[in-house]
């Protein structure tokens, strides 16, 4: 587990670092080019949300091939995540022709900020099909075993990341469709990358594919999967929402603590990459007591994790705030944020390493539905009420994550507890 955790946490703690170096250089545009990335890579990602799922689909149908070694049926699903990775990108075009403008809007960018916003969308949303052929190959090598090869295109993305976007954003003066075509080109070659990686390990070519049947079962992982992720996003969005009605500089540090946060629960999801992708193998052999010692034995690093994050993520907030704006009011939210979330730690953890395990046993509708709940339904009808009904402070909504997340993570842990016992039993 810690032999591929490793790598996969890495090469998220540089997709990360990736995202906040694009946030450095819209800060040093000005502050509205700040906010408006903020605002504008929350659209894209909730349009982008239906084809986030593809890697936990693909990792899931391909694990217990790989574990028995059956080569032809990996390539038959690489053929077919290809195929939807490609659809998907196309459906999220067309979603967000009609929808960036108006959801730029509601997220409360003021008509200053709009213009900037949408210049990032345009571009990231021409270019998504980048993205989704990366989430396809990084979900069929993490089934394979392999959380290098992806680590290794993340981290050569992010220094890539500090040259292209200098060169488009000051140089050819692009602004901040500079930062953004800076991302395509960085995908588009990932995706590349990715794919010969596992054309040239199994010796196949990957060509996009329409098979009914195995879309058909794809599609049962990968949409309560992007469902999942849709509700985090569309929860995210609903809050971002209600912090614009403070003004978009809480917005911008709110994102920018949101992304430090993310940096520290990089280890977290590169073991929970290590679980599912073990977990996912021990099934295809039907070893279902190591699908349980795989469970105990995630959470019992991730406590350690914990330990060693938490004091970090409270002490070192406003440091950290600070390299990316001198605004206070910015640096402010982000420190209020961190600090409070630090609650939530280890519950996270206990929530990750549960939804991987019941993904690598194809079991997707829990974690959907109690996705629905959690990011979705019970945050915003408390949040909406405490901010818009009874008027109380921002910081209110930051109480509201942590209650919500422990909940979430009791739930959870008995509820995966349970479902390793019955397929143990069977």
């Amino acid at each position: 587990m810690i032999r591929l955790s490793i790598p996969a946490s890495t090469g998220m703690i540089f997709n990360t670092l990736y995202n906040l170096t694009d946030i450095w250089f819209a800060g040093y545009l000005s502050d509205n080019a700040l906010a408006g990335l903020s605002i504008a890579s929350s659209v894209f990602f909730l349009l982008l949300s239906i084809g986030i799922g593809i890697q936990t689909g693909a990792s899931a149908m391909i694990a217990p091939g790989a574990g028995r070694g059956e080569t032809h049926e990996v390539k038959g699903w690489l053929d077919n995540v290809s195929g939807l990775a490609i659809a998907f990108s196309a459906l999220s075009c067309v979603i967000g022709f009609f929808a960036a403008r108006p959801l730029v809007v509601l997220l409360g960018a003021e008509p200053n900020i709009e213009p900037l916003a949408m210049d990032y969308l345009w571009v990231t949303l021409a270019g998504s099909l980048g993205f989704t052929l990366s989430f396809g190959a990084a979900g069929a090598l993490m089934a394979l075993g392999d959380t290098k090869s992806n680590r290794n295109a993340l981290m050569v993305g992010f220094v890539a990341n500090f040259g292209l976007n200098p060169l488009f954003t000051f140089v050819l003066d692009l602004g901040v469709s500079g930062i953004a075509l800076a991302t395509v080109v960085i995908k588009f070659a990932t995706a590349f990358y990715l794919f010969r990686v596992l054309m040239k390990r199994l010796n196949i070519s990957v060509k996009p594919t329409f098979d009914k049947a195995r879309w058909r079962d794809l599609l049962r992982q990968i949409l309560p999967a992007s469902f999942n992720m849709l509700t985090i996003i569309l929860g995210g969005f609903i809050t971002v929402a209600l912090i614009g009605q403070f003004g978009s500089e809480h917005v911008a540090g709110y994102t920018v603590g949101l992304r430090l946060e993310q940096v520290l629960l990089l280890p977290a999801l590169g073991l929970n990459s290590a679980v599912m992708a073990i977990a996912g193998q021990n099934m295809g052999l039907n070893y279902f007591d190591r699908v349980s010692e795989t469970y105990r034995k995630g959470l019992l690093i991730g406590l350690f994790m914990a330990f060693v994050s938490i004091p970090v993520m409270y002490f070192l907030s406003p440091l950290a705030m600070s390299l990316f704006t001198d605004d206070t009011t910015i640096q402010s939210t982000g420190i209020t944020y961190l600090r409070i979330d630090t609650l939530a730690f280890y519950a996270y953890v206990i929530l990750f390493q549960s939804v991987a395990v019941l993904q690598a046993m194809q079991k997707p509708m829990f974690p959907m539905y109690l996705g629905i709940a959690r990011q979705l339904v019970v945050p915003a009808a408390i949040n909406y009420t405490l901010i818009i009904v009874l008027e109380y402070p921002m910081v209110s909504m930051f109480y509201t994550i942590v209650g919500v997340v422990i909940l979430s993570a009791v739930i959870a842990f008995f509820y995966t507890t349970r479902e390793i016992s019955r397929l143990s039993s069977a």
